[in-house]
């Protein structure tokens, strides 16, 4: 198995520091303005499918599969230029404009959430493939990893990579004094200004957490943002108030969140609401039967085999039985 992607992004930092190939090619969005960039990605956009035609031929791979994103579609095209097998993921409950264009070049979409229009033998749902380090920690183990009581409430607050501040201001605001326990999982941008903000010991506040499948078991309720994690939380059984991102593409984080409140394992909060956060995690918490019972909405809709799911099927298109 090999990799391909820019060199500017994270893969190319995280794949090799991982032990796998990576071949780099140049591509980038499209800029919403005219001007340089604009052009610069035209040019690219045109000249990446050559590229990607040149590794597919030294690689020579049975099947290619596209992490979505304008890094896949020049890839997956280039399979198809090449009668390779393609498929391509899509995290969100929202295709996004990459994978629309790339979608006729592939054989399987695979889905995460249903999308209306998005159905027929080309596109399965299959939930979105989250890492097995995450999966299976207890809820003892995970307070013992980050120094929180193993008996009484814990709340865990999580937001994007870089930080979700409105998120981060409303949890030091509500809690960093006094309250239930906290773990607040904040991203490297905000940490320096909010550690000298928090004063008490039942406050466990880190930027980020090589132990994220611990943070999730810790929690009997987690206020989250509602990209990828939601489906952690899931797999974590974690009863969850979500805050979409409000400038997410399509408003794609709101679609993501709903899908998970309508099969009662969390409720949605607007982020222009956030002050309502505090008091329905007192609520949830003073309400034992229903922490239990959207802990058990989040388990059946948990979707822990995704990943093996794909596999499955990309062996299967290797070898042309899809």
């Amino acid at each position: 198995m090999t990799f391909a992607g820019t060199r500017d992004r994270v893969e190319s930092r995280l794949v090799p520091d991982a032990g796998w190939a990576l071949d780099t090619f140049e591509v980038s969005g499209f800029p919403r303005r005219p001007g340089i960039a604009l052009v610069r990605a035209l040019w690219q956009a045109f000249t990446a499918p050559i590229a990607c035609v040149r590794i597919l031929g030294r690689r020579r791979p049975e099947v290619v599969l596209g992490g979505g994103g304008y890094v896949a579609g020049p890839m997956v095209l280039a399979a198809r230029l090449r009668g390779i097998p393609a498929a391509l993921t899509e995290a969100d409950a929202h295709l996004g404009l990459a994978n629309r264009l790339a979608a006729p070049f592939a054989r399987r979409v695979y889905l995460a959430y249903p999308i209306p229009g998005r159905d027929g033998p080309k596109y399965r749902v299959v939930g979105r493939p989250i890492p097995r380090a995450h999966r299976g920690a207890s809820t003892e183990q995970g307070r013992r990893r980050f120094g929180l009581p193993v008996d009484g409430p814990v709340v865990a607050v999580f937001g994007a990579l870089a930080g979700a501040r409105s998120l981060n201001e409303m949890a030091v605001d509500a809690w960093a004094d006094h309250g239930p326990a906290v773990l607040h999982v904040c991203g490297e941008r905000d940490f320096p200004t909010l550690r000298p903000r928090v004063s008490r010991d039942g406050y466990v506040l880190v930027a980020q957490t090589d132990h994220f499948g611990d943070a999730l078991a810790a929690a009997d309720v987690a206020v989250s943002r509602a990209g990828g994690t939601v489906w952690e939380l899931a797999a974590a059984g974690t009863p969850s108030i979500l805050v979409p991102y409000p400038f997410a593409t399509a408003d794609h984080q709101t679609l993501n969140a709903r899908h998970f409140e309508r099969g009662g394992g969390a409720v949605v909060v607007r982020d222009d609401e956030v002050a309502r956060v505090p008091a329905l995690v007192e609520e949830l918490l003073a309400d034992r039967a229903r922490l239990q019972s959207m802990r058990e909405a989040m388990l059946d809709l948990a979707r822990p085999d995704a990943a093996e799911e794909i596999a499955d099927e990309l062996v299967a298109l290797a070898r042309g039985e899809a």
